[in-house]
């Protein structure tokens, strides 16, 4: 069997002739484009890396994470963060800046780089915070709220949000607090829960039963064009 170096091509010319041609196989049949390769399809480990960045649901603690900086939890009272350092680092060898609106964490011999160097979320009180390295492979933050009476949505501006209308606090710590602050915390957490689902909050409902009780009260009265300022 002989293997031709060409091959022979047939077609009908323009002056009703047939042409006549010879093409070796790579002239005549030129090689197909290859296929654009397929979109990487996100890994199981993407996606779910993907879920957590975008997941605003607090963590255990009612904290959250800064992805490669620190973990957070709170109270009402104070913000708790937890950055991880070398092993044997003391305090002699960081660089902590609490202020008022604002946090720098930094080792000393990096200079000029930081952990953390941003404006805070909420003002913090800073005679009552504090820092200290636990373990020699951790830092840990106190923060002190200069309201305690709200939760934070992230230690610094900028970081990773997290959604307090999600926050639930354990019963443990409302039990801790004394009646009329126990009161108080109840009360925020019913009106957080309300404005989620697009229900007047306490404060409003006791306007509208009021109103409601004044109508019942004076029947003869037409309330149907009624403005009402909440």
């Amino acid at each position: 069997l002989r293997i031709l170096p060409w091959q022979l091509f047939v077609e009908m010319g323009k002056d009703g002739e047939f042409d006549i041609d010879f093409k070796s196989p790579a002239a005549a049949s030129p090689p197909a484009p290859a296929p654009a390769p397929a979109a990487a399809e996100p890994t199981k480990t993407e996606e779910k890396k993907k879920e957590e960045e975008d997941d605003d649901t607090p963590g255990l603690g009612n904290g959250g994470t800064e992805p490669g900086k620190y973990v957070w939890t709170q109270t009402l009272a104070e913000v708790s963060v937890t950055v991880p350092l070398p092993d044997n680092t003391r305090g002699k060898d960081l660089s902590v800046t609490i202020a008022r609106t604002s946090l720098k964490v930094g080792m000393k011999k990096d200079k000029g780089e930081w952990i953390i160097n941003a404006p805070l979320t909420k003002p913090a009180i800073v005679d009552d915070s504090f820092w200290t390295v636990e373990d020699g492979n951790r830092l840990v933050i106190n923060l002190q709220k200069s309201n305690q009476m709200e939760w934070w949505d992230s230690v610094c501006e900028g970081h990773k949000k997290i959604d307090v209308k999600k926050i639930s606090p354990e019963n443990s710590s409302l039990g801790d607090l004394d009646g009329e602050t126990r009161k108080t915390v109840e009360k925020m957490m019913f009106d957080q829960r309300q404005k989620a689902m697009g229900l007047p909050t306490s404060d409003e409902q006791t306007k509208l039963d009021a109103i409601e009780g004044f109508k019942k009260a004076h029947p003869e009265m037409d309330f149907s064009n009624a403005k009402m300022n909440m």
